[in-house]
């Protein structure tokens, strides 16, 4: 069972470290009619040349993700692929690639633009994949009246798609990191199941210790704090000056908090950038809510106010039978 999203949330002194560059980088993974349509979807770079050129050069693979526990923004799943022999040399000790939450949002920007940019080592040598799941379509799958689609189902699937579309592109993975969800020994055993060819490790803190892993994080952060970027931009005034007035989007952040209050439509709540599965939107919706409501028959207890049902059928004789008349009038067999 997940545990309550919004009670995942960053320390006090980490939250400036979740909050978006004023000037981030707006990289490929991020499609801006997609993005604030709320819609979720997937994005591939383009096979690494050193990889093309050889389609049997062995690669390492890592996964993490962005955005588990915020109430605002999507979330997203990366992973980044590159030559075996490269792993450490390149990330590690030319690009000090780190987990992304021990980079400023300015460092994870400008590695992401490297990443991005036709000539750098980073091009040349990696790949890398995106999946943006929208605040939209976690809230609807998590909100299902039957079979909830929980957050931790929502990112094993990710995590397997991802794998699966490099793995179905040629690219010869033989070594996946990817950081936990839940318990690691269980997380790897599932994955094990499904990659038997693939020498996959499950770990906490993956993104601080394969540097694979740490690439994924940083492509995963930049690609939400962008999207951030695009879905603020619908708000945006002249006086914001670039800046993201609602911070990191974790309820935790005083930002995040005052503008979910200040911006609040009192029936509908806010748009697609909303989690409205998550217990702080809905305490806010419940607080500060419009009047509107609708009262379903329940078959059980009649009352003093008059439902809809009682504008066609007169309200006495609704409370007669409330249920067999809610989809249309009993008839009899004479009727025939």
């Amino acid at each position: 069972m997940d545990e309550p999203m919004e009670d995942v949330q960053p320390e006090t002194q980490d939250v400036e470290q979740e909050t978006p560059a004023e000037d981030v980088f707006i990289p490929a993974s991020v499609v801006r009619q997609q993005v604030l349509s709320g819609d979720s979807y997937t994005h591939h770079s383009a096979i690494p040349a050193t990889v093309k050129d050889d389609m049997s050069t062995e690669c390492v693979l890592g996964v993490d993700e962005a955005g588990r526990g915020p109430v605002l923004g999507p979330m997203v799943y990366a992973l980044y692929y590159l030559p075996l022999s490269m792993h450490r040399s390149l990330l590690a000790d030319t690009h000090k690639f780190d987990d992304s939450k021990a980079l400023t949002p300015a460092v994870r920007s400008e590695l992401m633009e490297k990443v991005c940019t036709d000539g750098s080592d980073l091009y040349q040598h990696s790949g890398w994949a995106t999946r943006l799941m929208s605040a939209k379509d976690i809230s609807s799958a998590m909100m299902r009246p039957t079979g909830t689609y929980n957050l931790n189902a929502q990112a094993m699937d990710a995590t397997i798609d991802l794998i699966q579309q490099v793995l179905d592109s040629g690219v010869n993975v033989r070594e996946v990191y990817i950081d936990t969800i839940g318990q690691p020994a269980a997380y790897q055993k599932k994955l094990e199941r499904i990659f038997p060819a693939l020498r996959i490790t499950v770990a906490k803190k993956a993104d601080s210790l394969y540097p694979c892993v740490s690439a994924a994080s940083v492509c995963a952060k930049v690609t939400r704090d962008a999207a951030l970027d695009v879905l603020y931009s619908a708000y945006a005034t002249a006086e914001d000056d670039g800046v993201v007035a609602w911070g990191s989007g974790y309820p935790s952040d005083a930002r995040c908090s005052n503008w979910l209050k200040g911006n609040m439509d009192p029936v509908f709540g806010w748009g697609n950038e909303c989690r409205f599965s998550w217990g702080t939107a809905k305490e806010m919706l419940e607080a500060k809510g419009a009047p509107c409501r609708v009262d379903w028959p329940d078959g059980e207890n009649d009352t003093d106010n008059m439902k809809l049902t009682g504008f066609f059928l007169g309200a006495e004789e609704e409370k007669g039978d409330e249920l067999g008349t809610w989809f249309g009038r009993r008839v009899t067999e004479e009727v025939f």
